[in-house]
């Protein structure tokens, strides 16, 4: 909803608010909403933890200080439909890493069909073994080990590194947050078109500069079976409408409904970030912008086989990744 608002709209009294503060970037992501002290109470309520010793990383030695030192958040981008809302897959999966002293922040792209390894003594034999990354968040739900947990620590184990804290938005909180803000601008690449989530109607996408609403956005960031896919990929597309939704929210053009984002937080946000730990990061990174964002790609190949179609990443680039992030949040 941008500055044209009608003179009826403003005589509801509904309470507006203007937001230029540091987004929690969550996608389905790649969206984001900024969240600041006047969404302070309604956080509070989208709180959920992981259930860790001493509420952190068993790769690290101490908890981390927020707002002060090199943390990393997952992004997890869940598709709950076919579930009826509950379990899903976590299709989308972004590694943010935020150092409040250079105030730099990287944003890592997983491929959603990742060949990973998921250990029996989590899952149990039932589904131990080798699956697409994506559905660890599955096998985490069905064995009531923790959906969020078994994600989290999944990717873990695939970079090497301590998640500390994860954002989880389903795919009804995507489109309701994009809309809350009005919708986004981007940049489309190349044209191809997606089938609306909701209608099963195609959405069609021209090259050039496109405002795209809930509805559109979703189909921008979902498609991977068309053939555009191979040169304008799915995790490339993701990135780009989360640096876009920054930088449309940084324009200080966008008002946000209060009573919208507190709805869509309630019911589709699930975080272990605190508040207080919401609101340390906003004061570190107040004029956070797309070109402050570092972006990182895995790089790999799926190979044409018999059986489940895997994303097999290159060893060697995969452990430079691996090393850049460990020096980015300064670890040893």
């Amino acid at each position: 909803m941008k500055n044209r608002l009608s003179n009826s709209r403003r005589k509801r009294r509904k309470r507006k608010i203007f937001i230029g503060i540091f987004s929690l970037l969550f996608i389905v992501i790649g969206a984001c909403s900024y969240i600041g002290f006047q969404v302070y109470d309604t956080a509070k309520e989208s709180y959920s933890e992981l259930e860790r010793d001493n509420d952190m990383s068993e790769l690290r030695d101490t908890k981390v200080d927020i707002g002060n030192e090199p943390i990393s958040i997952l992004l997890l981008g869940i598709e709950n439909y076919s579930s009826y809302g509950k379990g899903g897959r976590a299709d989308t999966q972004i590694v943010l890493t935020l150092d409040p002293k250079s105030k730099d922040v990287t944003m890592t792209s997983i491929p959603r069909d990742t060949k990973v390894e998921v250990p029996g003594e989590k899952v149990g034999s039932e589904f131990a073994g080798m699956h697409k990354i994506n559905a660890a968040y599955t096998y985490g739900y069905l064995t009531k080990y923790g959906a969020k947990k078994l994600a989290v620590e999944t990717v873990e184990d695939l970079l090497e590194i301590p998640i500390d804290k994860y954002i989880a938005v389903d795919f009804d909180g995507f489109h309701d947050i994009v809309d809350a803000i009005g919708g986004v601008e981007v940049d489309v690449k190349y044209p191809f078109w997606e089938k609306n989530y909701y209608s099963n109607d195609r959405i069609y996408f021209d090259e050039g500069i496109t405002k795209m609403n809930g509805e559109e956005a979703l189909a921008f960031v979902r498609m991977r079976k068309r053939d555009v896919n191979t040169v304008y990929s799915r995790d490339q597309r993701q990135r780009q409408f989360i640096k876009a939704t920054v930088d449309e929210i940084k324009s200080g053009d966008t008002i946000f409904e209060i009573n919208e984002i507190s709805d869509v937080l309630k019911n589709n946000v699930e975080t272990n970030l605190k508040p207080g730990e919401m609101l340390a990061l906003q004061r570190k990174f107040p004029t956070l912008s797309s070109t402050s964002i570092e972006t990182n790609e895995i790089v790999g190949t799926t190979p044409d086989v018999a059986g489940p179609s895997y994303f097999i990443p290159d060893i060697k680039q995969l452990e430079i990744l691996k090393k850049e992030l460990k020096n980015f949040m300064k670890l040893s």
